[in-house]
């Protein structure tokens, strides 16, 4: 890999913005960073500001070729020291969060970035939204699938399992 702009393979990571999404997709980002790919990496507005709040402006510096950006959820502020509302915010992300991304990679791509044209997109299986910007611009969309093997089967199994009434589980103690 060479040091032109253009010669470097350019991912752009784009997790569920809750913290087991991150953590999963940010160990695959510096797998990818390891092996030669400018990453960019991508947080809500909500998260990268609680980064910088418990770490300080230095804890998203660093190499100039793995970069931290932020995009707005849609969600009115909230308190920076709880998680938000999961179904508030699962709303967010399906409707609020696609023009920003697709502004963020129009951005990413232009001459004048500073940064190696987009070459693929890395989503959560949770963020689809990236499905369609990756196709406006040709780019390579790849789902990646944060959640732990037992979470996801159970996922996937929760309406047979409410079906055969299994879940939700039924309080053991006798009145």
């Amino acid at each position: 890999m060479g040091s032109k702009l253009g010669e470097k393979p350019h991912a752009m990571c784009m997790p569920y913005p809750a913290q087991g999404h991150i953590n999963g997709m940010l160990k695959l980002a510096k797998l990818l960073h390891f092996k030669g790919f400018h990453i960019t990496f991508i947080h809500s507005e909500f998260n990268y500001n609680r980064i910088l709040t418990s770490g300080g402006h230095s804890s998203l510096q660093g190499l100039e070729d793995f970069r931290f950006e932020a995009i707005p959820d849609g969600l009115p502020p909230s308190d920076p020291t709880t998680t938000q509302d999961v179904p508030t915010l699962c709303l967010a992300v399906r409707n609020n969060m696609a023009a920003p991304f697709r502004e963020l990679l129009k951005r990413l791509n232009e001459p004048s970035s500073g940064v190696p044209p987009v070459t693929c997109i890395i989503s959560d299986n949770i963020t689809s939204f990236t499905l369609e910007a990756a196709e406006e611009f040709g780019i390579p969309d790849v789902f990646f699938c944060s959640a732990s093997a037992c979470g996801y089967m159970g996922c996937i199994q929760y309406k047979a399992l409410e079906e055969r009434g299994l879940v939700p589980l039924k309080s053991m103690v006798k009145s």
